[in-house]
């Protein structure tokens, strides 16, 4: 195959470029007017002016060229040889390590190929569902796909959000091209806000139209400014210095969603993205099954592909199916109708409008990502409702209770979400009573069942009538099943796969069906994060294994956050905490005053025989250590070890205790 030309996106900011990349950057002009911060692929052009086409006759769409950029303010700045960047705005934060007990990675267990390479390394998507991110890397070009995030669980007290560690980005930031996102979920761009406050240059980030308001949206609230956002569409072809990127169309539960072929020197490599089959498309836009067996035709050395419901042994139904039954609800409903769910999910959110507008009922929107996306979807045109069926929250009082729909947030139980407070009678302009309708319509995230169960009981104590997917057919995901997947398999043919997005069951499961539909075994990878692959010479053999993991956002700290932390705030939340605080006479090596014992959290704690008796084994256990002439370590592990002696034997618990020693 032969190379394809360069044409790298400058950015102005005299970061290092390849000696190629140089050579080509003296052929343009740099005359042109710098361009707008969002803005479309420009048409390459011939001497006659005329737009110019591919090889093979297709037509060909490059992002317009900047002579001068402005230049965002330097976060930070990479330092390789003293040591890893830190993922945050401040210096000296460090990202979070792996947790202790983590599996060993494997080592590499084939040569280098010889000739052009591409890495494939993943940084995360591979061990749970979010914080989906892949570099590219061949030569001296880097892209990214994807930049996402995962959210917390109950194993993760106090955290906000968590996201991938991409050290290994920020220290080859000065090859990354460009980043590529694929749709607009959070899994998929939230990360980015934090990514581009720690590179040290803007680097363009390449999506469709709602993706990129979504993203715009997201960097509005970080603050963000001079981003260069670009617009593709499918069927677009970009050139990312030695990559050749060309999007496709796929269907997903989000307007926008594209998979990426990528052809470089070392081979191509073909990514999903999230997809579906769904012959019956809301927006009418479905995977485009031309351009997958194209890129079979030109070959595939090895494909990426989305593994959330590989476990799902049926096809995935169509969105078209939940528009029936909620319309359908609706007619029934005598009171207010509710419905929780993904603020990101437009076409459901079509759906509720669509029913709710049908059934003479006006349409009220609560949750600040509902709101927020319902507003960026209706501006871009991806949410069609005229402003006469839409209406203020505050404006309810008046509106007969069967006239309404309200959508909101809160499908996954969170505590804070609209429908939790409408559910606990917290809500500022919502309330809910008997005979009232409410709709669950999504799947719980694995570790928030728990959440949505109390939501879901709380709503029915008041008289609520509560359907979920058990009950009717409220929701249906976005991700193929096995049968499509196969599918899907069997038109491309790649060479070599890897499943991707998924746990461990559903990268496995999709492994399964790969090999099922001809991949050879050796040939397919299962891969964590971090695990590196490489593609050149016709084969895909394991490369180096890269720093990987995940980060902590925590408040406004990112990456301080450790597993120590999240071990003491689960300690302090299931077992309770103590606190011992005494005076000690240095020069005597005595006790000064008596030991004072507090205990929070700790059934029978507050018994005057239990506190008599730790307070006393404590002065006990510190006289003792103080005759031996210890040090302050062995005072504060001695009165420590008699505390927790005394509330096993007494309460069978172990709580955190804190020991402070006041030396007079």
């Amino acid at each position: 195959m032969t190379e394809p030309k360069k044409t790298e996106p400058k950015s102005g900011d005299g970061s290092k470029r390849t000696a190629r990349a140089n050579v080509d950057g003296k052929k343009k002009d740099a005359a042109r007017a710098a361009k707008p911060r969002t803005e479309k692929a420009a048409q390459p052009q011939n001497a006659a002016g005329e737009q110019s086409s591919s090889s093979d006759g297709r037509r060909r769409r490059r992002p317009r060229q900047g002579a001068q950029e402005q230049q965002t303010q330097s976060y930070k700045h990479v330092q390789i040889e003293r040591k890893r960047p830190s993922l945050s705005k401040e210096d000296g934060k460090r990202s979070q390590a792996p947790a202790a007990g983590e599996r060993q990675k494997r080592k590499p267990k084939a040569k280098r190929p010889s000739g052009p390479v591409l890495k494939i390394i993943p940084l995360g998507g591979l061990d749970a569902i979010g914080k989906n991110m892949t570099a590219f890397r061949c030569g001296g070009d880097m892209i990214l796909d994807d930049a996402g995030l995962m959210f917390p669980d109950d194993n993760h007290p106090g955290v906000d959000l968590i996201l991938p560690d991409y050290t290994y980005v920020l220290e080859n930031a000065d090859k990354l091209r460009g980043i590529i996102i694929t749709h607009g979920h959070e899994d998929h761009t939230g990360s980015l806000p934090y990514l581009m406050k720690d590179l040290d240059r803007p680097v363009p980030i390449y999506a469709t139209k709602m993706t990129l308001g979504l993203i715009e949206g997201k960097f509005a609230e970080h603050r963000i400014k001079n981003a260069k956002l670009v617009e593709i569409k499918p069927g677009d072809t970009i050139d990312l210095g030695c990559f050749t990127a060309e999007f496709f169309a796929v269907n997903h539960s989000i307007p926008g969603a594209v998979g990426v072929f990528l052809r470089c020197p070392a081979g191509n490599v073909l990514h999903t993205g999230d997809f579906k089959l769904d012959q019956t498309p809301i927006d009418g836009v479905t995977t485009d099954f031309g351009a997958l067996a194209r890129f079979a035709q030109e070959g595939v050395d090895l494909m990426m592909s989305d593994s959330t419901n590989a476990t799902n042994p049926n096809f995935t139904p169509s969105e078209a199916e939940v528009g029936k039954e909620l319309s359908k609800i609706i007619a029934q409903a005598k009171g207010r109708v509710i419905i929780a769910s993904f603020a990101s999910h437009i076409h459901r959110m079509q759906q509720i409008c669509d029913a709710a507008v049908a059934n003479g009922r006006k349409v009220v929107v609560t949750g600040r990502s509902m709101i927020q996306n319902t507003d960026i979807a209706r501006k871009l045109g991806y949410l069609s409702i005229s402003d006469d069926n839409l209406i203020d929250a505050y404006d309810l009082k008046g509106i007969p209770p069967e006239r309404v729909v309200i959508m909101c947030t809160g499908s996954q139980g969170e505590p804070l979400s609209a429908l939790a407070r409408i559910a606990n009678g917290e809500h500022k302009t919502i309330d809910i009573e008997e005979g009232d309708t409410v709709i669950i319509s999504a799947t719980p995230v694995p570790g928030n069942e728990k959440a949505v169960t109390r939501v879901i009981n709380s709503l029915a104590k008041i008289g609520a009538d509560v359907y979920d997917k058990s009950r009717a057919r409220v929701h249906v995901s976005g991700h193929a099943g096995a049968e499509e997947l196969k599918l899907v398999l069997s038109i491309v043919q790649p060479t070599a796969f890897m499943p991707v997005h998924g746990e461990a069951t559903h990268l496995r499961a999709h492994a399964r069906l790969a090999e099922a539909t001809g991949v050879s075994p050796e040939n397919i990878f299962i891969c964590e994060n971090g695990e590196s692959l490489e593609l050149g010479a016709g084969s895909v053999s394991r490369g180096e294994v890269v720093q990987s993991g995940i980060v902590y956002v925590d408040g406004l700290s990112v990456g301080d956050t450790s597993q120590q932390v999240l071990d003491e705030r689960t300690s302090l939340g299931s077992q309770g905490f103590a606190t011992i605080a005494v005076a000690v006479n240095g020069r005597k090596r005595t006790l000064a005053g008596e030991v004072q014992v507090e205990t929070h959290g700790i059934s029978g704690g507050d018994d005057d025989y239990i506190a008599h008796e730790a307070a006393s084994a404590v002065r006990r256990a510190m006289e003792r250590t103080l005759a031996k002439e210890a040090g302050p370590k062995e005072l504060r592990k001695a009165a420590k070890d008699a505390l927790l002696q005394v509330l096993w034997e007494t309460t069978k618990t172990r709580p955190m205790v804190v020991v402070s020693i006041i030396e007079v």
